[in-house]
C-alpha cells in the first residue's frame, strides 16, 4: 500500500484542535483568533481546499502573487474569503492593492504609510493596517523598534485614509519567542493605556507554524500558518 501524505483538510482539523486547547489554556474563545493561511507560492485549488476546509483569510507576500491570485479567486470573496498583505510592501506597489487587500501587516514607515493613506483617499476607502514591530532589533528583518513605535502611531493618528488595528511581529527563529510575543502584547496594551491612538487597537497578528500555540496563549488574534497547513512550499507559484 503507498504511503498517503495528509490532505489540507486533515492538517486543519489538527490546528483548530490544538488552537481550540491553546486558547483554552489561557481563557480565550477559539472564535478570537483568526487563522491566517500564509499562501505564496500555493495554487487556487489548494486555497480552495483550505477555504472549504474552514480557512477564510489568506495571507501573501508579493503583490503580483496577491494580485493574480485575487484576480482568479475574486468571486469567492462575497463569501468572506479575504487577503492580507504580510510581506515587506514596496511603496510603489501600494496603489495596486487598495481596495483588494483587506489588511496590511507590515508598515513599517510614516514614509509608507503616507502612500497608503495617499491612495486610499484617492480611492474613497479606508485602509486597515498593523504596525510591524521588530522585536529583536534583527539587522535581516524589517519592522520599527518598539522605542518607535509610539511615535509611529501617534503620525498614523493624523492620516484619515488609514485605519490602524494592532501590531505584527516575527520574533528569531529558533528562540524561545514567549517572551516577545509577551512583549508585544504588553506594547499594544501600553498604547491603549497612553490614548495614544483615536481607539483601542485590538489586533496581534504573531506566532507561525513553528509557534502558534505560544502566540495564542499569549493573546495573538491572528497567526500565521504555512507549511502546517499546505505541507513542504514550493519554489515556484502554480496559478
Amino acid at each position: 500500500m503507498l504511503n498517503s501524505f495528509p490532505s489540507i483538510s486533515d492538517n486543519l482539523k489538527t490546528i483548530f484542535e490544538k488552537v481550540k486547547s491553546a486558547a483554552e489554556k489561557s481563557g480565550r474563545n477559539f472564535s478570537d483568533i483568526t487563522i491566517l493561511a500564509a499562501s505564496k507560492t500555493r495554487s487556487t485549488e489548494e486555497i480552495l481546499e483550505a477555504y472549504n476546509s474552514g480557512i477564510k483569510v489568506f495571507g501573501e507576500n508579493y503583490v503580483q502573487e496577491f494580485l493574480q491570485k485575487f484576480e482568479s479567486l475574486n468571486r469567492y470573496k462575497k463569501a468572506n474569503l479575504s487577503w492580507h498583505i504580510i510581506g515587506h510592501l514596496q511603496k510603489n506597489k501600494v496603489k495596486y492593492i487598495i481596495g483588494g487587500a483587506d489588511l496590511i501587516h507590515s508598515v513599517d514607515s510614516f514614509a509608507l504609510a503616507k502612500i497608503i493613506d495617499k491612495y486610499s483617499v484617492l480611492k474613497n476607502t479606508v485602509t486597515n493596517i498593523l504596525i510591524e514591530v521588530n522585536l529583536a532589533g534583527e539587522k535581516t528583518k524589517n519592522g520599527i523598534t518598539i522605542d518607535e513605535t509610539h511615535n509611529l502611531v501617534r503620525e498614523i493618528n493624523k492620516l484619515r485614509g488609514l485605519n490602524l488595528r494592532g501590531l505584527m511581529a516575527m520574533p528569531p527563529m529558533g528562540k524561545d519567542n514567549r517572551i516577545y510575543f509577551r512583549s508585544l502584547r504588553e506594547l499594544l496594551l501600553d498604547i491603549n493605556i497612553k490614548n495614544i491612538y483615536k481607539k483601542n487597537l485590538s489586533v496581534l497578528s504573531m506566532g507561525t507554524s513553528d509557534d502558534f500555540e505560544a502566540a495564542v496563549e499569549e493573546g495573538a488574534t491572528i497567526i500565521r500558518l504555512g507549511t502546517l497547513i499546505f505541507g513542504s512550499r514550493r519554489s515556484k507559484l502554480i496559478i
